[in-house]
């Protein structure tokens, strides 16, 4: 048998054997990038407002969690999104549990409340957006079926235990789901925002051609 080395800044940290152990590299170097390394490759805040944002939008219908909408907050920003429309019972900024999991970002997305939910659906689709109600309904499509975007999309996500609510999935121009393959029927809605948003917003790249050359 033979090891397979890694070596983590020249030091060898591990290795596993195996009868396949051949098909793997016998070494290869790896090394995290320091603070000021990641500082250097990221967004400037002074260029920011001069990179272009994809044109998606998600609204946060009665989301209870602060921190799950911290951790949608963080998201948004590392998708550079064009905005997040928090309505209902929603928590927004400014919270400090919020600030915790989004780590400033409640600063870099721009951002509205709105108490009504359909209201805001309403005001969506007069700026152009067709909105996608993220939900398991009778006629929900998967995400990843979907390989033609309109122009602009803004993603529904509901409550933790609820849902979206009655009122505001009618609203919606369509549903989508996230297929689970697993025993369990659906993901955290702060999960479930990063996996949705991820699929839609890189379609919309690469259409688009916004790609900024990410860390």
């Amino acid at each position: 048998m033979k090891y397979t080395d890694f070596l983590y800044d020249g030091q060898r940290v591990g290795g596993t054997r195996g009868r396949n152990s051949a098909a793997f590299p016998v070494s290869f170097a790896v090394r995290k990038l320091t603070f000021d390394e990641i500082r250097a490759r990221r967004l400037d805040d002074k260029k920011a407002p001069q990179i272009p944002r994809v044109p998606l939008c998600a609204v946060l219908d009665s989301v209870r969690s602060l921190y799950n909408v911290g951790s949608v907050f963080r998201t948004a920003d590392a998708l550079w999104m064009q905005e997040l429309i928090l309505t209902g019972f929603t928590p927004h900024p400014p919270r400090r549990e919020i600030e915790k999991t989004a780590l400033g970002a409640t600063k870099t997305v721009p951002w509205r409340y709105v108490a009504d939910p359909v209201q805001a659906l309403h005001t969506l689709r007069t700026e152009g957006y067709e909105l996608w109600a993220v939900e398991l309904t009778t006629d929900s499509v998967p995400l990843s079926s979907i390989t033609s975007l309109p122009g602009r999309v803004a993603l529904v996500f509901g409550n933790e235990v609820t849902g979206i609510a009655p009122q505001v999935l009618a609203a919606c121009d369509r549903a989508v789901d996230i297929p689970m393959h697993g025993t369990k029927h659906s993901l955290n809605v702060a999960v479930a925002f990063g996996v949705a948003c991820y699929h839609v917003s890189t379609q919309m790249r690469q259409t688009l051609n916004t790609t900024r050359t990410p860390l």
